[in-house]
């Protein structure tokens, strides 16, 4: 079985992430564990570390919902801020095939200046499969 370590978060809802779950389940069989990192939102005037972990704690749960209903075998947690050391976080506990890390898109995107996905696979040695989504607005 396939083990994915899914990690988002402002487009944890996005439809693209969900066609590549659905992607990898009609490969065969899958599993996946969706870290949210805990990061502040661009839509937040103000935030709070507490605020910042209930809406990814939110996503969270939508997301493990949705990806059930496709059926997923899926679990996951909130991550540190860092998402390179929520990243790290996840690997000291389970060993996987590949990350899906979904962005923003270049621009809006601070993962993608920060250059996420080629830094994960540099330093980390892990294959990454990248999605570029659209922003799911944080609930208050």
């Amino acid at each position: 079985m396939a083990r994915y370590l899914v990690v988002a978060n402002q487009t944890l809802g996005a439809d693209q992430l969900t066609a590549k779950i659905r992607e990898c389940l009609a490969a065969g069989d899958a599993s996946f564990h969706v870290v949210v990192p805990a990061t502040p939102t661009k839509d937040q005037m103000t935030w709070t570390e507490g605020a910042a972990h209930a809406i990814a704690e939110q996503r969270l749960e939508a997301a493990l919902k949705r990806f059930r209903r496709l059926g997923a075998e899926a679990d996951g947690e909130v991550g540190d801020p860092s998402p390179m050391l929520a990243i790290r976080d996840a690997l000291l506990e389970e060993s996987y095939d590949a990350i899906i890390l979904s962005t923003l898109p270049a621009g809006p995107s601070r993962w993608l200046k920060q250059d996420l996905p080629h830094r994960v696979e540099r330093n980390l040695g892990m294959k990454v499969i990248h999605v570029t989504g659209r922003l799911e607005p944080a609930e208050t």
